[in-house]
């Protein structure tokens, strides 16, 4: 898994993150991507060619579950847009179709279950996040309660588990990244910067909301900057 945040996650700057989620916030998750908004996202992942029936609706809230501040925190458009973030990462992540399939490129995502082309063997990219690396999956096993050193396959026959591993990865930093919840910045290379952007556009669209300020890598500053 790439270790690069997305520029896009400055969504109207890392103040509106710090604010304390109001009531409508402690509905959680499932009051935002509600089912039908879950399969419209991804309305893609059952064709063929593609493994995303594994990722289902019931599997993403009750992972959603394990994490309180994840998508309930901020106002209405800063809860909203950090879950388009999520979905615009993790659809990168997994996107699948080809350049003439309907919708190309920003309807394809979470096509993926496991990395097509292993970048590390046994440890390679599964789940929503494409987790990578034996660290990850040791640092992820143990946030979570499980073995995924030994049983990385986790990842990717548990679907409450592999949404599980891309939310704590999500919520989690890793110095001296900020976690993707509270980052307000980040700087990488702009190729990466404009799919993960594209699909986070489309995402708040289908959300009703605005973008944000500031959605490009261009203009911000390094970690500690």
């Amino acid at each position: 898994m790439r270790r690069m945040v997305l520029a896009l996650l400055a969504f109207a700057g890392a103040t509106q993150l710090a604010a304390a989620g109001g009531a409508s916030g402690q509905a959680g998750v499932g009051s935002i991507i509600t089912k039908s908004m879950f399969e419209s996202m991804l309305s893609h992942r059952w064709d063929n060619g593609c493994e995303g029936a594994f990722y289902t609706y019931g599997a993403f809230i009750k992972a959603a579950r394990s994490f309180s501040n994840f998508g309930t925190t901020g106002n209405h458009e800063t809860r909203r847009r950090e879950l388009a973030a999520f979905f615009g990462q993790t659809s990168h992540e997994t996107t699948g179709g080809w350049p003439t399939a309907p919708g190309w490129p920003f309807a394809w995502g979470y096509c993926r279950v496991k990395e097509i082309n292993p970048t590390d063997p046994h440890y390679y990219g599964r789940g929503p996040i494409q987790l990578t690396h034996k660290y990850n999956y040791q640092q992820a096993g143990d946030a979570l309660g499980l073995d995924l050193v030994n049983n990385p396959d986790l990842v990717a026959s548990d679907p409450v588990v592999a949404f599980r591993t891309a939310i704590w990865f999500w919520m989690t930093p890793q110095p001296p990244k900020p976690s993707c919840h509270a980052c307000g910045k980040g700087a990488y290379g702009t190729d990466y910067a404009k799919d993960r952007v594209g699909f986070y556009k489309s995402y708040c669209n289908m959300l009703g909301i605005g973008y944000g300020d500031t959605i490009a890598c261009n203009n911000q500053k390094p970690y500690g900057g």
